[in-house]
């Protein structure tokens, strides 16, 4: 693109053919911003498909399709999600992805690792601890600046099977980690980066990711901040309240890892969110009407014990909520003190495909939690990995454990919340099929998960 501002035309139509336009305007394609629009379009009929594209001097874009929201008071039977993410490029291909673009949805939910950020590398460690040559390899070094941020985005948004997610489903968005540096958190790196140097860093990462991702005026990065969580309603039957576990948690306790707690791991302080966004997360909890709540969410809730042989102390993954234990008493106490119901979780993250259920205080179940393995983040997998009866045995509260990829859909109705765990044979080739490997279900007024 020259570096100039850019008119970029979009027209959107009733049918895939375009024989109806209903809507169609110009935005100014900047150089400012890798010559991305966000176009935002009123006017259109809740709770249909509709289709776009642009076009920019002689070019004209492939069609997609995205569905709008239901009118918030409207009393759906069904609502039809993905929970998906984690898409190391060197892993694996985006076979998932072409089985997400053929299935029935209201929407995708991306809970982020949409890129990685270290540089090129000719191999990997295979679950034998072996070398095996990678699938595909990054361009250039690990990414700091904003021309290696836009680079970094575009060599994934050339997978083919990405794009045609992408154009066949709505998707809500959010990020975790990778998108800036591994286990970032706030204005802390891993490496002990000095947080001023650092910030230049998380500057550069935002703006990419808003440049890149299908996301609306009011998440426009502002220095370092981006607005990431918020709300999305799906009529009477469903709220979805998306969460950003980055920007303002405190900084991995311990030293970060898979260890026992420390003392600096219980101080009743800790916090995920931070206080704003905790208070807006509560507080919508509380509020809503809707039959489920789906707190959509980075790292895993569930406090799990992570030995894989017996005996030893306890040791959990301090980047996930294990981490913040007191943040998430306050969120669990404050569903099970304020009778709210029907709260689901689901995560990312993890590479493995978990599902449990979430206590208050060592009381009875308040919530359930969905965590969806990778879409190609550590290759092939296997059903289970080593150690994996160990974990199943030391965390009564945990109902499910799986090492392949591929994604989760979630069907809800007025009755119930089933979660089928669908997974691919393989990533390191191209053209895997995808199986249901096990469907779980949650009946409403219930906080239990059972086969279906």
């Amino acid at each position: 693109m020259p570096m100039a501002i850019f008119p970029v035309d979009y027209e959107i139509a009733e049918d895939a053919r375009f024989a109806k336009i209903v809507a169609k305007g110009q935005e100014l394609a900047r150089p400012e911003l890798a010559h991305s629009v966000h176009a935002e379009v009123g006017g259109l009929n809740p709770d249909r498909p509709y289709w776009y594209r642009f076009i920019a001097g002689g070019e004209r874009s492939n069609p997609g399709r995205a569905r709008t929201l239901p009118h918030p008071d409207a009393m759906l039977d069904q609502v039809r999600f993905v929970a998906c993410g984690c898409q190391n490029y060197e892993d694996g291909y985006y076979t998932a992805y072409r089985h997400i673009a053929a299935e029935e949805l209201d929407f995708v939910w991306h809970y982020g690792d949409y890129i990685y950020e270290q540089r090129g590398r000719a191999t990997i460690l295979g679950s034998d601890g072996l070398p095996i040559p990678i699938v595909r390899e990054h361009v250039g070094d690990e990414i700091y600046s904003l021309d290696d941020y836009r680079m970094r985005y575009a060599q994934y948004k050339l997978d083919a099977d990405l794009q045609a997610a992408h154009a066949a489903h709505s998707w809500w968005v959010t990020w975790d980690d990778h998108e800036t540096d591994n286990n970032w958190a706030a204005d802390h790196d891993q490496d002990g980066t000095p947080p001023e140097i650092f910030d230049l860093r998380r500057q550069a990462a935002a703006q990419a990711y808003y440049e890149h991702m299908p996301l609306r005026r009011t998440a426009f990065p502002r220095g370092t901040a981006t607005q990431i969580y918020r709300r999305a309603n799906y009529g009477k039957l469903l709220d979805v309240h998306l969460l950003d576990t980055r920007q303002y948690r405190m900084d991995q306790p311990c030293g970060d890892g898979f260890k026992p707690l420390c003392p600096e791991a219980e101080t009743p302080d800790r916090t995920i969110m931070g206080t704003a966004e905790e208070k807006w997360l509560l507080e919508g909890l509380s509020r809503s009407t809707a039959q489920w709540k789906l707190i959509a969410n980075q790292v895993m809730i569930m406090p799990l014990d992570r030995r894989t042989s017996a005996g030893g102390e306890p040791a959990f993954n301090l980047d996930s909520w294990a981490g913040y234990p007191a943040a998430r008493t306050r969120l669990l106490n404050h569903i099970g003190q304020h009778g709210i119901r029907n709260v689901v979780v689901t995560t990312g993250d993890e590479h493995q495909n978990y599902a449990g259920e979430l206590s208050a205080s060592d009381g009875p179940a308040v919530a359930v939690e969905f965590v969806s393995t990778s879409i190609s983040s550590g290759g092939d997998g296997s059903d289970r990995r080593p150690g994996s009866d160990v974990i199943l045995a030391n965390n009564p509260h945990l109902k499910f454990i799986n090492d392949q990829r591929g994604y989760v859909v979630c069907d809800v109705d007025q009755q119930r919340w089933r979660t089928d765990y669908k997974v691919l044979e393989h990533v390191r080739r191209r053209d895997a099929p995808v199986t249901i490997r096990q469907s779980l279900t949650v009946g409403a007024g219930e906080a239990r998960l059972s086969s279906s």
